[in-house]
């Protein structure tokens, strides 16, 4: 169990960071590359309720196993896409905390020419970091 149920113990911002990922799915981002951004960043900041969430969800819209299983070695694999590789190093630099070089700025804009899709990736990434900051420390805890 979590150490607290945040939707009732901050109701308002909780809908609104509900609300925000509500709207990065209704927007033009495909929902294979939402997933494996939101799991690759969950696997790194060791949000164990997040992982299961999104790999069930991405199986659900019928995400391969053997890509979610290589995704922890996605830069070795070559299941991913250019434009998945892309989204993915721009998530981990995030993640980790690096800053966003020009070439990797460059490579995400080469594969995500659309501005609205680049504009959906920032915020998806900064997005799932902010939930996995809540699950982690809240001990959130898939169903068992």
């Amino acid at each position: 169990m979590a150490r607290m149920d945040l939707g009732s113990a901050a109701p308002e911002p909780y809908k609104a960071i509900v609300e925000a990922a509500g709207a990065v799915d209704a927007g033009p981002l495909e929902a294979t590359v939402r997933e494996l951004v939101r799991i690759r960043a969950s696997q790194l900041n060791g949000c164990v309720f997040c992982v299961d969430l999104h790999t069930r969800q991405a199986r659900r819209q019928g995400e391969r196993q053997e890509r979610l299983d290589q995704l922890p070695v996605w830069e070795e694999s070559e299941l991913f896409s250019a434009r998945e590789r892309a989204a993915l190093a721009y998530t981990e630099a995030v993640t980790r905390g690096v800053r966003v070089d020009a070439p990797l700025w460059e490579r995400v804009c080469a594969h995500f020419p659309d501005e609205a899709e680049r504009g959906h990736l920032v915020a998806l990434a900064a997005l799932i970091n902010a939930l996995n900051r809540l699950g982690v420390p809240l001990e959130m805890r898939p169903a068992s």
